[in-house]
């Protein structure tokens, strides 16, 4: 098998995924959008710890990669709705193994899962 230094093989699907999907609160940013339009302020509210500035950072990243779609609407305050494109939708098995191997792992560890 052929060894791949990060950063080395920007044609690795795998490698590309990891680009789209890597910071520490996208997968909590789409797993909250499955099946619902939310405001920026609902995410605010649902990713507690996150700052205001890293929330809008990981959303423009998202939007950027065709993930998320953004919304606005021409009213007075302005009203930003934020929801999945159909790629964005398409990521709910990926996300769904992830959280299936990382219960496994916990209770390998001894630690019990959510």
């Amino acid at each position: 098998m052929r060894r791949i230094r990060a950063g080395s093989a920007p044609e690795c699907p795998t490698e590309r995924t990891l680009q789209v999907l890597g910071g520490g609160w996208k997968f909590a940013i789409i797993h909250f959008l499955f099946g619902k339009t939310r405001r920026y302020s609902e995410l605010k509210r649902h990713l507690r710890g996150i700052t205001p500035r890293m929330l809008a950072k990981q959303l423009r990243e998202l939007e950027r990669d065709g993930i998320v779609r953004r919304k606005v609407y021409a009213e007075v305050p302005p009203r930003v709705e934020y929801s999945l494109t159909p790629l964005g939708t398409s990521l709910r098995p990926v996300l769904q193994s992830m959280f299936d191997w990382g219960t496994q792992h916990l209770v390998r560890a001894g630690q019990p899962g959510r």
